[in-house]
């Protein structure tokens, strides 16, 4: 599976070493931050555009609390991010909302717990079915 990261300065630290995580665990990862972005924007956008010029389904974004990257990713017409805090929110964000990147606070959580909420959240699936309905009307919004 292929999954793409990106960091802010705060969110870097943390991104290189679940980037480590995910090399050593067999997955395909492209970073688009290999140097910190100067804010969460820019590396949230940069995220955000791999995923959708290339049909990635599952991405990674970090920085300080995880929400800025989380509201500047969702600003973009066809992306699903969630700001993700613990194990359970990643896993249905995956399987409802069909979340294709997870926000993570790196001034919120640790190592440990981010390895925890991104082996969750990689191995779930979307479920679609009654959940697209939703997706097809957040689609249509302005």
């Amino acid at each position: 599976m292929k999954v793409v990261l990106g960091a802010d300065q705060s969110g870097f630290e943390l991104k290189e070493k679940i980037k480590k995580y995910l090399i050593d665990n067999g997955q395909d990862v492209i970073d688009v931050s290999q140097t910190p972005s100067k804010n969460f924007v820019e590396s949230s956008l940069a995220v955000t555009k791999e995923v959708l010029d290339n049909g990635i389904t599952k991405a990674l974004m970090f920085d300080e609390y995880g929400v800025g990257s989380a509201m500047a990713s969702n600003k973009v017409k066809g992306m699903v991010t969630a700001n993700v805090n613990e194990e359970r929110t990643a896993h249905m964000t995956a399987e409802h909302n069909g979340a294709k990147a997870i926000a993570i606070g790196a001034g919120i959580m640790g190592y440990r717990l981010a390895e925890s909420i991104v082996a969750d959240y990689l191995k779930t699936d979307y479920a679609a079915g009654r959940h697209q309905i939703r997706l097809d009307m957040l689609e249509k919004m302005i």
